[in-house]
């Protein structure tokens, strides 16, 4: 074992300067690239992460503004709907009252003709009952010419 020994202490001798250099480069790696390269990496990550939100913020705020805009649709939509509404109900009262006019005047012209008619019948009831000796008087004559006794007869004994 001490021959095995004898010959590692001159390799051990000849690989420390390869260890040295070697450290050497491993601070440089550390301190020259490494360092400068996590602090891009961190910083590109910190843009990405910073891009992402502001993405998401403005996909939230998009999806904001459009939920705004759908509830503002549907509220105009609902008002109009209101409005239509509202607007049919005075139509529909409007023609209601119109009617109600027209069927009022329409009862009112029926009765008024009503008792024109009725008064006009009277009228002609009385005339014809006025009437109604003479005009029998002159049907028989001309009926029965010869038959008939002189109009004076006929016409004292209906007054009586």
């Amino acid at each position: 074992m001490d021959e095995i020994l004898r010959q590692l202490v001159p390799l051990l001798i000849g690989s420390v300067p390869t260890m040295i250099i070697f450290l050497i480069l491993v601070l440089a790696y550390k301190y020259i690239l490494l360092g400068p390269l996590l602090k891009v990496l961190a910083e590109r990550r910190s843009r990405t992460a910073g891009a992402v939100e502001r993405a998401q913020a403005a996909i939230a705020a998009a999806d904001a503004k459009a939920q705004e805009y759908e509830a503002r649709l549907r509220a105009a939509r609902a008002e109009i709907f209101h409005a239509r509404e509202n607007r049919i109900k005075a139509w529909n009262a409007e023609r209601e009252s119109a009617l109600s006019d027209a069927r009022q005047a329409a009862r009112t012209r029926i009765i008024a003709e009503k008792a024109a008619l009725a008064a006009q019948a009277a009228t002609s009831r009385q005339e014809i009952e006025r009437t109604v000796d003479t005009l029998a008087s002159d049907i028989l004559k001309a009926v029965l010419p010869n038959s008939f006794p002189s109009e004076n007869k006929l016409t004292s004994e209906g007054a009586r």
